[in-house]
């Protein structure tokens, strides 16, 4: 790790560190081994989303078809920062030498707060001013709705309007997607500390995204990846990808943030 940046400024923000490029593959593999040491607690946060997932993917496409699904899960990106709250407690309890359990992962008492719920409206803002931007874009494309994933992809792919439309919505979407990870990637985490206010992680979240900008790049790009892998996969691998990204996350906020008598010094409190 190289020397800390970002001295914690007078509002008391917490000190940034710079983290080398093989940091997020380092956070993949710690959360790995978090993973053996609570595999049940773990793998039921990723059950309930995955069967979520399969349940919503089934329903939209049904209903809605092809495009609207796809958005929608582009879109489920944008909120699942906010849903790992339980993974991020079984990182917080292995690290303090705790032993994670269903009752304290599902209900996570530090998470029932107002700056929480601050966040996740924040997040909501931001997924549907992404499935407007997205509605625009289709919309300005074609006149058709495609209701299969084949369909969607035949225009996608082999028309010169579903080109643009790729092109296009990948540069708002890629917009949107920057804005969410710099504001969560260490917000969400951080906020099991219930000293800390909504605008202070958020703040916080950014500097660590601006002093990290390749490693952050390449952490982004792997959550991406895992995600889109399990999306194209009908979900069920997100048994295993939401809590490991889930671990890896907490990982990365106590790699990225000094802890500046945060979180260790504070009480349990369950």
């Amino acid at each position: 790790m190289d020397a800390e940046v970002a001295r914690a400024d007078p509002a008391r923000l917490p000190t940034i560190r710079r983290v080398g490029m093989g940091a997020p593959v380092n956070w993949l593999t710690g959360a790995m081994g978090d993973l053996s040491q609570a595999p049940l607690v773990a793998f039921f946060h990723g059950l309930v989303l995955a069967l979520v997932g399969v349940g919503l993917s089934v329903s939209l496409l049904s209903a809605w078809g092809a495009f609207w699904t796809m958005a929608l899960t582009f879109g489920f990106i944008l909120v699942a920062p906010l849903l790992a709250m339980g993974p991020y407690e079984t990182g917080r309890l292995l690290e303090a030498g705790q032993k994670p359990t269903l009752g304290r992962t599902l209900l996570v008492r530090r998470a029932l707060r107002a700056d929480v719920a601050a966040l996740g409206v924040g997040l909501f803002v931001l997924f549907a001013l992404w499935l407007r931007a997205a509605q625009v874009v289709y919309g300005l494309s074609t006149f058709t709705l495609h209701e299969t994933p084949s369909q969607l992809a035949a225009f996608a792919f082999g028309t010169e309007a579903g080109r643009v439309m790729l092109l296009t919505g990948s540069a708002v979407g890629a917009v949107f997607a920057g804005l969410t990870f710099a504001s969560v990637v260490v917000a969400a985490p951080m906020l099991l500390d219930t000293r800390m206010g909504v605008f202070a992680a958020v703040a916080t979240s950014v500097r660590a995204a601006l002093a990290n900008p390749g490693p952050m790049l390449l952490w982004a790009a792997l959550i991406a990846g895992l995600v889109a892998l399990s999306a194209v996969t009908g979900f069920l691998p997100m048994i295993i990808i939401f809590p490991w990204l889930g671990l890896a996350s907490w990982r990365a906020f106590r790699d990225l943030v000094a802890q500046d008598g945060m979180l260790g010094a504070e009480g349990d409190g369950g």
